[in-house]
């Protein structure tokens, strides 16, 4: 038990990565940390806007180069910190995706190549913008949510591409001739359509199909309630269900993470520490093998019992 103790009092007063990645995890963990990173990122979104006026960069090119770099260096520090806050499990920061878009961004600005093309630069600056959401959970929920949707989204287009076609046809049959400049082509049909899909113009196209047919009334109400109505309704479905899909990721990342952490070790009760309870049994043992040594030696000075004397204890008192 005295060498366990050792061991662990020789672990503890060494520190390393368990240690440093406690320290780094409480900075990352602090209020004031985040919101000093989410403010020099707004800050650099500001500074990306303001170099879009000439004249302000022209009379103003120190200084905003000068906030650029300590942009840069806040978030190479925020980056330090965050690897450090997982120096004793370097896998669990390769793990998050967020961990590694950060990490990319802030190498790519120290790349010559990167800092010498004025457009890539500026597009990368333009990316740190979307970091945002590592610090808002809803707009990070979002965020998951589209990318999710996106296998979902892409049946969405294909049907609504197949509808387009197929009604860009019929309106090229029936109105080509009469109406060439809405249905004179296969495109501008596409086109035409693709307008009312979101009621563009709608009225107008109905009172010019009827003045051509009466049929014309069945062709834009069938093609609206199809793709306006159902298609639109099936995209905002797969938006809602990936977004219950997303939140319920997020739910099982924090399970994971709070699981993750080292459990604390459970409080001793204070002045009874390991080693004061070591003390205080053998102290018991002690006291108990002297209460022993005692009676052993009081049953070793008492006389043994005469033969055929009875267990009736002495009267006190002799007759005279």
């Amino acid at each position: 038990m005295s060498e366990q103790y050792d061991q662990r009092t020789a672990v503890e007063s060494r520190p390393g990565r368990p240690e440093l990645a406690r320290r780094c995890r409480r900075v990352t963990e602090a209020r004031w940390f985040a919101v000093t990173v989410l403010t020099v990122i707004l800050l650099n979104a500001a500074l990306l806007g303001l170099e879009t006026y000439s004249g302000l960069v022209e009379e103003w090119h120190h200084w905003l180069r000068l906030a650029e770099h300590g942009c840069l260096a806040v978030f190479t520090a925020e980056i330090l910190v965050r690897l450090g806050a997982h120096a004793d499990r370097p896998r669990g920061f390769l793990k998050d995706p967020w961990n590694l878009f950060d990490l990319a961004v802030v190498l790519c600005a120290f790349l010559p190549l990167v800092r010498e093309n004025t457009t890539v630069l500026r597009l990368l600056r333009l990316a740190r913008v979307l970091r945002t959401a590592r610090f808002l959970p809803q707009l990070r929920i979002v965020l998951v949510a589209v990318g999710r949707s996106l296998p979902g989204t892409l049946s969405f287009l294909l049907v609504g591409a197949l509808l387009l076609y197929v009604y860009a046809m019929v309106g090229w049959v029936f109105f080509g001739r009469q109406d060439p400049e809405h249905y004179g082509s296969i495109g501008r049909a596409v086109l035409t359509l693709f307008l009312l899909m979101i009621l563009d113009g709608i009225g107008d196209a109905i009172h010019a199909g009827l003045e051509i047919s009466r049929w014309s009334l069945l062709y834009y109400a069938s093609y609206v309630l199809l793709a306006s109505f159902v298609l639109v309704n099936v995209l905002i479905g797969v938006v809602i269900t990936s977004l219950e899909e997303a939140r319920e990721m997020e739910e099982e990342q924090d399970a994971r993470d709070t699981a993750a952490e080292p459990s604390p070790s459970p409080p001793q009760e204070p002045g009874r520490p390991e080693e004061d309870d070591r003390r205080l049994l053998l102290e018991r043992l002690a006291a108990a093998r002297q209460a022993l040594d005692a009676l052993e030696r009081d049953l070793v000075g008492t006389p043994p019992p005469l033969a055929g004397a009875t267990s009736t204890p002495p009267t006190t008192g002799a007759r005279p």
